[in-house]
């Protein structure tokens, strides 16, 4: 089943919501993170630059990378969210299937999953 999360980078960011509707919404917290992210993309230029060159930067969920690791590497859709809008990207996930991306500056493979059991390991 088909469960995608979109929204337009064209829409303002949200005000005055509150905490149930931030995180606990059908969206599950990507929209939050996503502003996050715009905001970001603002405050740390620099940072959206790394996204644009493809890299995962290391954000406040799991996914970014810093050096390459020997083993298998997942991520939180939630970090998938807001990076998507450090590049300047429409919210665009579809959460019942997992990403994969490769950090240009790591070579680093990391899949990201909505599945919470594969991040925590």
């Amino acid at each position: 089943m088909n469960k995608i999360i979109f929204r337009s980078y064209k829409e303002p960011i949200r005000e005055n919501i509150t905490w149930n509707e931030r995180w606990k919404g059908s969206d599950k917290g990507l929209i939050m993170c996503w502003e996050v992210g715009r905001n970001l993309q603002q405050k740390r230029p620099e940072l959206a630059e790394l996204a644009l060159n493809n890299e995962l930067p290391v954000l406040g969920w799991k996914g970014g990378v810093n050096k390459k690791l020997t083993k298998e590497k997942y991520g939180s859709l939630n970090y998938l969210a807001q990076w998507q809008a450090l590049r300047g990207e429409d919210l665009n996930i579809d959460i019942s299937k997992e990403y994969v991306l490769v950090c240009s500056k790591t070579q680093m493979q990391v899949t990201f999953t909505n599945d919470t059991q594969k991040i925590l390991e």
